[in-house]
């Protein structure tokens, strides 16, 4: 390997470590997907996020994730969130507390 090799831009880790953090740490990812966006102007790629929060004080975590993210502020090199929302979420007490939560991201590439 040379001293100057460069990772090529994947935004997915960043995004992922950003929404997990959001979570407070208590989320378990079940499943993430990416694929390629384009419009006429902006590349990019939408994501999309599977988290569970277990238990009482994670599901709290997860509702504050709920009401933050669509206004959170990322900060992800070389990209834009043009868009980030919960698409889904879904709520059971049996067996245990549970709440799970789908998240879709628009991912723009800036410059």
């Amino acid at each position: 390997m040379h001293g100057n090799f460069h990772a090529p831009r994947r935004p997915w880790l960043q995004l992922l470590s950003a929404v997990l953090e959001l979570g407070e740490g208590k989320a378990e990812l079940l499943r993430h997907t990416e694929r390629a966006w384009a419009s006429a102007t902006f590349a990019g790629t939408r994501h999309t996020i599977r988290l569970v929060f277990n238990r009482l004080e994670a599901i709290a975590a997860g509702e504050r994730l709920i009401d933050a993210l669509p206004d959170h502020e990322f900060t992800i090199p070389h990209q834009l969130v043009a868009e980030a929302a919960v698409s889904e979420v879904i709520h059971a007490a049996l067996p245990e507390p549970r709440l799970e939560i789908e998240a879709e991201v628009l991912l723009l590439e800036e410059g």
